[in-house]
């Protein structure tokens, strides 16, 4: 299994754009999905930002993280949700939202026109940062559009370091994911699924990367289920800008 290679721009948007049309089926199969989306939604504490803030979704994909934030009463907060995908998109389209929700492509560490409705009071971010190449590039780009003290939460596969937890990962992806994939003709998309969380940072590490990266009050969070030891909310904040020496 360990030949199978990781997916890189715009290979992994092509993947995305194909299996677009049978994600929501997949993740809906997917025991917890959803509910541990809106946990770590929840935890950004969107609830108690003033109305009008402005919120990124970050790796919005099919819109599964932008309901979530929806859910956890993002509904007075103008909503930015961003993917690279623009197949992910036109099915993410297909559904109703409501009027503080937009959609735009960009990917994570070329935000852009993105990057316009900022600064941007709150960031989450789902499944999105082991996805891309520079993934310190891409927190600086995402803390370079938040305001000071913004918050944010990744969602993110990111393992605990214990050989368990990586055991437990491979058999669900070797005995369910994997399988699933090929059966709807998106088996490169599925390995890559995989090999990325192997590969990447544990959370621990990755804790550390957002400190580096600038992020302060930095928390890495561990949900629960199967998932235990596997995805982690990470939540911090922005710094915020020191006032004048007197």
């Amino acid at each position: 299994m360990h030949t199978l290679p990781v997916l890189r721009d715009d290979d992994l948007s092509a993947a995305f754009d194909h299996a677009a049309s049978t994600y929501d089926l997949l993740v809906g199969a997917h025991p917890g999905y959803h509910s541990q989306l809106r946990r770590s939604a929840r935890r950004l504490g969107v609830r108690s930002l003033p109305p009008g803030s402005r919120l990124l979704d970050l790796g919005c994909g099919t819109g599964a993280s932008t309901a979530a934030l929806l859910a956890a009463g993002a509904r007075r907060c103008g909503i930015t949700a961003v993917d690279a995908s623009a197949g992910m998109l036109e099915r993410a389209a297909t559904k109703r939202w409501p009027a503080n929700v937009s959609f735009i492509q960009a990917p994570a560490d070329r935000l852009g026109d993105a990057a316009a409705d900022g600064p941007f009071d709150a960031v989450f971010a789902a499944y999105l940062f082991r996805n891309v190449t520079d993934t310190d590039g891409a927190l600086a780009e995402v803390l370079a559009a938040m305001a000071p003290g913004g918050r944010i939460a990744v969602h993110e596969y990111a393992l605990s370091g214990r050989a368990v937890h990586r055991a437990v990962w491979s058999a669900v992806c070797r005995g369910v994911v994997m399988p699933l994939g090929r059966a709807t003709g998106n088996a490169a998309l599925y390995a890559h699924l995989w090999r990325s969380v192997i590969d990447f940072d544990t959370a621990p590490r990755f804790a550390d990367r957002m400190r580096r990266a600038g992020f302060v009050d930095v928390r890495a969070l561990p949900l629960a289920g199967w998932q235990a030891g596997i995805t982690h909310t990470f939540v911090a904040r922005a710094p915020r800008r020191e006032g004048p020496v007197a």
